[in-house]
């Protein structure tokens, strides 16, 4: 097994930026089940930190304008979950747009033979939110 580099311990946040903040922080709180656990700044400027396990974030910054293009090239982020269903139901019934009902799939050509229970929605600000369920990964 290849082990990770000594200089990277693995991820810590995703940072996104909210059209409106407390309406962001409250989602991640009720619908994903985050917690916060540190903020800083004020109005404009306002940021938190949300847990989503084991001290992996969803950052949160304040301030985005309605006409803002997102910037980079992530195509969604993916919390593990031991219930997709479950997740997908919460963050739908909390203001996500669904996106993917949870579904099973074995990806083709694959390292070997697995399968994947996933389902997607879209976040309040129009992050795509995959959750993942799986033993083995």
């Amino acid at each position: 097994m290849i082990q990770p580099s000594a200089t990277s311990r693995g991820f810590h946040h995703i940072a996104i930026r909210a059209f409106d903040f407390g309406a962001t922080v409250h989602f991640y709180e009720e619908a994903i089940g985050c917690v916060r656990r540190f903020g800083w700044g004020e109005g404009q400027s306002s940021a938190a930190l949300m847990d989503v396990g084991d001290g992996n974030y969803v950052e949160i910054f304040a301030g985005r304008d309605p006409g803002e293009v997102p910037e980079g090239g992530i195509i969604h982020f993916a919390l593990r979950t031991d219930n997709a269903d479950a997740a997908y139901a919460r963050a739908v019934a909390g203001g996500a747009a669904p996106m993917i009902e949870p579904k099973d799939v074995s990806p083709a050509n694959a390292d070997h033979p697995i399968t994947l229970r996933v389902a997607f929605v879209k976040g309040l600000n129009g992050e795509v939110i995959e959750f993942f369920q799986n033993d083995e990964l």
